[in-house]
């Protein structure tokens, strides 16, 4: 992990982490707006996240818990330009588009891991 002297809680960065079936919705609800002409002006911008921030290691912490595997990482310099925290406001989308994240982040760590596991499965039949 890049740095852990960041002004946040443990010292890590913190980002929005969403689900990418989540992410899909969001642009297939965008992609119906623009076919059905419900578009208020001709460039709309949403902001797709959960409007949640959590830190790297709280991520890696998570992963941990629903895996039941220790993850074995290593901590690094910051590097330059690396923002502190950063997480959407998904409120725009959330009332224009009709549209939010449902999945939470340790369903979808869970979820991730589990088809790590099936593919690794297939791969040596």
């Amino acid at each position: 992990m890049f740095g852990s002297d960041y002004d946040t809680s443990d010292g890590y960065c913190i980002r929005d982490f969403i689900n990418v079936v989540d992410l899909a919705k969001a642009h297939l609800v965008a992609i119906n707006r623009i076919l059905n002409k419900q578009q208020k002006t001709p460039v709309e911008i949403f902001n797709i996240g959960t409007g949640r921030g959590l830190s790297v290691l709280e991520l890696i912490q998570l992963f941990e818990k629903v895996s039941g595997v220790i993850v074995n990482y290593k901590v690094v310099d910051s590097r330059a330009g690396d923002i502190e925290k950063v997480w959407a406001d998904p409120q725009f989308a959330n009332n224009e588009l009709g549209w939010k994240a449902i999945e939470s982040v340790e369903d979808t760590l869970l979820s991730a891991w589990k088809w790590q596991l099936k593919l690794k499965e297939q791969e040596s039949k």
